[in-house]
């Protein structure tokens, strides 16, 4: 069965069904590339096993291996070890033989189809254009034969009419004579045009068309034949390591067949037989007199190490509590921290990326207002020059604002656990006044600091007082106790106008565009200190930044 033959008139659709050809291969790499993924994965979460389960060097675990039945399981560990490199093998071979040969394929494949379509749409539109050539002189001939038609008979007309002259009857031949000239020569334009066409329908259909769409059948037979390959390819792959894999069982077998219970038993007796003997029978003594037990110091041995043991282990299954007092970085969501203190902590990240957020928004409307003196003034600048950092400055509030959301949900968690929802609400506007930009006289915190300073001192003195529950009265100190234990405050920000490297010591590297916090002004030395997080804080030159202090900047702190 040939495609040219019998699919002469099925273009578009067969332009379709290799298009879904196309496609088909892809969605069979696709599910290849998967398998392997899962066959990397699962060779990872094997040796992972593996690796877990092996006997640390100087354990215990060490000493069981003279057990048959711990060395059968530290073979079947290495078996499994080995088991899981087979399928990293596959992995490999599929990626290797079967995803890198059927990506290539597919571009070549591509590029092949579409060359063919392109003839065959260019055979097509050639084809269109000699019917269109065709039809034009048909009408053309029409035309003429009715111009010849409509001539002479307004020739016999004349001819028939005594009261014209002779002159206008010669003139009205001339002409009818002209128009059958121009009709004939019409009808021969269009029988040369009509031959041409049958000429050129009969190589489209028989000779072009079919050689196209043999090329696609040939094209489509081979993608097929590729796809067939590579199927077995795919069962093979696993073929060619069922050997290796037979023999990591076979030792796992082998290993559970080596193990010798009764050498197990023996070997327990070996570790632990004292050599003692029984105690003997006890004597009978006389009434009053102390009870005395045949001599066998077993007994009395045993009785110590067995009232020593248990004071042992209690005393080993300590350090599981000593180890977790080693904490690791804070938890993002202080966790750690008291419902009041996480609650407040939550509060103050809240109020720190609304600041963040206000300052963004600050920008962007300082640049869009820029922007528009630029539209208005372009001798002043480029208006699209400010594009690209508005674009920045909108990705940077979205971020904020889901950081926000994200620890407004922690909040609003912590406060539906709290016993108090009301007492809670007091506390977190306290907070939210000690941290606002305009300080109230009524604030606790302009009680106890009325100029709003923030120290080194207070701070070190708050670090060494104990964690009293927090009460109205001692909210300013207990909150104090967790907040971030910075030596400076943070008294605006700065953006960075030009990258620096910061290899001196006290200096901080800094990218262009970057956003810090400011801690020092310049003291008139050309260096700005600022702070990036918690850790890291340097002097950066203040040429290189450009710094937006806050108004009031003591006050907030």
């Amino acid at each position: 069965m040939s495609w040219g033959t019998e699919l002469w008139d099925q273009f578009d659709n067969l332009e379709k069904h290799t298009q879904w050809g196309i496609e088909f291969v892809e969605k069979y790499t696709k599910f290849v590339k998967e398998r392997s993924e899962i066959e990397t994965n699962y060779a990872k979460q094997i040796r992972n096993l593996s690796k877990k389960y092996q006997p640390k060097k100087n354990s215990k675990e060490e000493e069981e291996s003279k057990y048959t039945f711990c060395r059968a399981f530290l073979t079947t560990l290495n078996e499994l070890n080995d088991y899981a490199g087979q399928h990293e093998v596959i992995s490999e071979d599929l990626t290797s033989h079967i995803i890198t040969e059927l990506t290539r394929y597919l571009q070549e494949l591509k590029a092949e189809r579409k060359s063919h379509f392109h003839d065959g749409r260019k055979a097509q539109q050639h084809i269109e254009s000699s019917w269109k050539q065709l039809e034009a002189s048909k009408k053309r001939f029409e035309r003429e034969c009715k111009e010849a038609e409509r001539a002479q008979q307004y020739f016999e007309k004349m001819d028939a009419d005594i009261n014209v002259t002779k002159a206008d009857v010669e003139k009205a031949r001339q002409q009818a004579q002209m128009r059958h000239q121009m009709a004939s020569d019409s009808k021969n334009e269009y029988a040369a045009y009509l031959q041409k066409f049958n000429q050129e329908q009969n190589e489209h259909y028989y000779t072009v068309i079919p050689n196209i769409f043999q090329k696609l059948q040939d094209m489509e037979e081979k993608r097929i034949e590729r796809i067939s390959v590579c199927m077995k390819k795919f069962a093979d792959v696993d073929r060619q390591v069922l050997p290796i894999v037979g023999k990591c069982l076979d030792g796992m077998t082998n290993a559970a067949e080596s193990i010798e219970p009764k050498a197990d038993s023996k070997q327990v007796v070996e570790s632990f037989k004292s050599g003692f003997e029984p105690p003997g029978d006890v004597e009978f003594e006389d009434y009053g007199q102390a009870m005395k037990r045949t001599v066998s110091e077993t007994s009395l041995s045993n009785t110590k190490e067995s009232k020593e043991k248990p004071g042992g282990k209690t005393k080993g299954k300590l350090w599981p509590f000593i180890k977790n007092k080693n904490k690791g970085s804070v938890p993002e969501d202080f966790s750690h921290l008291p419902p009041e203190q996480r609650r407040k902590k939550l509060q103050g990240k809240i109020d720190e990326l609304s600041k963040d957020i206000q300052k963004e928004m600050d920008q962007r409307d300082a640049l869009t207002k820029m922007k528009d003196v630029y539209i208005k003034n372009p001798q002043m600048g480029d208006p699209a020059s400010v594009d690209p950092r508005l674009t920045e400055i909108g990705q940077n509030i979205e971020k904020l604002q889901s950081e926000v959301q994200k620890f407004e949900g922690w909040l609003a968690e912590v406060e539906e656990r709290m016993p108090s929802k009301s007492d809670s609400h007091r506390k977190s506007g306290l907070y939210e006044t000690q941290n606002s930009t305009t300080v109230s006289n009524n604030c606790a915190q302009d009680r106890e600091s009325p100029d709003g300073s923030y120290t080194e001192e207070q701070n070190s003195e708050v670090q060494v007082k104990a964690q009293p529950i927090p009460t109205p009265t001692t909210t300013t100190e207990f909150d104090d106790e967790f907040d971030d234990e910075e030596v400076l405050p943070t008294i605006g920000t700065c953006k960075a106008l030009y990258p620096f490297e910061g290899h001196n010591e006290g200096t901080i590297s800094v990218a262009e565009g970057e956003l810090l916090y400011v801690i020092e002004e310049d003291k008139g030395d050309g260096w700005t200190r600022v702070r990036r997080n918690e850790d890291e804080e340097g002097y950066v030159p203040t040429s290189y930044v450009e710094v937006f202090l806050e108004t009031n900047a003591k006050g907030q702190w």
